[in-house]
């Protein structure tokens, strides 16, 4: 994963871009664990506001493996069907984890 070719991509200097995706790991982890609780109790409403709030993010950033992802998820909830979700979420944490190993690296 490359962060300063994200940040060109988005017109950001890589500093600005860490920052962001900093602010990013600390949002998003509480809207992951939302999106995994909506998923185990089937509640369509939880999981289509978490999954869309990732999906925004991740978007934003250039993270398109985890908006791809969340989208699905979100475009799933809105019909009731969570079939595959718990699959596409550990891809999203996935990735996620892709993310904060690259921001350690970043920061040592």
């Amino acid at each position: 994963m490359n962060f300063s070719e994200l940040a060109e991509n988005i017109g950001l200097e890589e500093d600005e871009f860490v920052e962001l995706v900093e602010l990013f790991v600390e949002t998003s982890t509480s809207h992951l664990e939302r999106l995994q609780s909506a998923i185990d109790k089937g509640n369509t409403q939880q999981a289509v506001e978490a999954a869309h709030y990732v999906k925004g993010a991740a978007g934003n950033l250039g993270f398109t493996g985890i908006y791809d992802l969340s989208k699905a998820i979100e475009e799933k909830a809105r019909q009731n069907i969570f079939e595959g979700a718990s699959e596409a979420l550990k891809a999203i944490r996935d990735r996620y984890d892709q993310i904060v190993e690259v921001l350690r690296w970043k920061k040592s």
